[in-house]
């Protein structure tokens, strides 16, 4: 089997299941792991696909994002090729995506491995709780956070953080007079994909005393597949020391 990944996070669980040989295009955004980075066949960005490479790859399987990847060309590479669209929303849903992708590609036995690693590494997370309210940054100018219908909030209920955005849909725009309004106890400034710095921090807090601004891995919230196995610790420890 040819398989083409045009999503980061499914790219890492396509590694974890073992498939370096049926791999054979990968998009210039997955990163993990490094040496599929710096040796596998680039196929464009997630929304900026190469279309004719892709089709001279002439691959068996194609796995893409509802989110991440951009309707029409999807739409074009399933005229002629197997095409596999993922939506993820919800802890319960990755715990689908790598039993559905695992049996996909006829790596059962590594599925299950890696779904009872993903379910402790929940639990571990789950008993670290520290239920504090939070607002999530993704982007700057203009300032944008994530709604309750989005992976990126399901991880923060998973950490037992409220998120001050619940009832919104995807990623809402917001500005400062909101956030002071909703006075929440963080604002979690994520690495991606705008890479907030330390400078950020500063900023916000002049303009929110009340709350405590951080920095936060944006690959841990926002990566299904198997990101949140390797970086569990990251988060306990991210937990406690709220």
């Amino acid at each position: 089997m040819r398989i083409i990944s045009t999503v980061p996070s499914i790219t890492e669980l396509l590694y974890d299941l073992s498939l370096e040989d049926e791999v054979v295009g990968i998009t210039k955004y997955c990163v993990h792991p490094e040496k599929w980075y710096r040796s596998k066949e680039r196929i464009g960005g997630t929304k900026t696909l190469n279309l004719d490479k892709i089709i001279s790859i002439k691959p068996d399987l194609i796995i893409c994002n509802k989110e991440e990847n951009v309707k029409e060309q999807i739409e074009k590479l399933s005229i002629n090729h197997s095409v596999h669209i993922t939506d993820i929303k919800t802890i319960a849903d990755n715990i689908e995506l790598i039993s559905s992708i695992a049996e996909l590609t006829d790596r059962v036995s590594h599925g299950i491995k890696l779904t009872d690693q993903y379910k402790n590494s929940v639990s571990k997370i789950m008993q670290s709780v520290n239920r504090k309210s939070a607002v999530y940054l993704i982007w700057k100018e203009p300032l944008m956070s994530v709604g309750d219908d989005t992976y990126i909030h399901s991880v923060m209920d998973l950490c037992g953080i409220e998120n001050k955005m619940r009832g919104q849909q995807r990623y809402p725009t917001i500005d400062m007079d909101m956030l002071k309004s909703m006075s929440p106890d963080l604002l979690l400034l994520s690495s991606e994909p705008y890479p907030f710095k330390e400078k950020h921090i500063q900023y916000f807090q002049s303009h929110l005393p009340d709350t405590k601004v951080i920095l936060v891995d944006g690959e841990v919230f926002s990566w299904y597949g198997t990101r949140l196995i390797k970086r569990t610790k990251y988060l306990v420890e991210l937990m406690e020391s709220l």
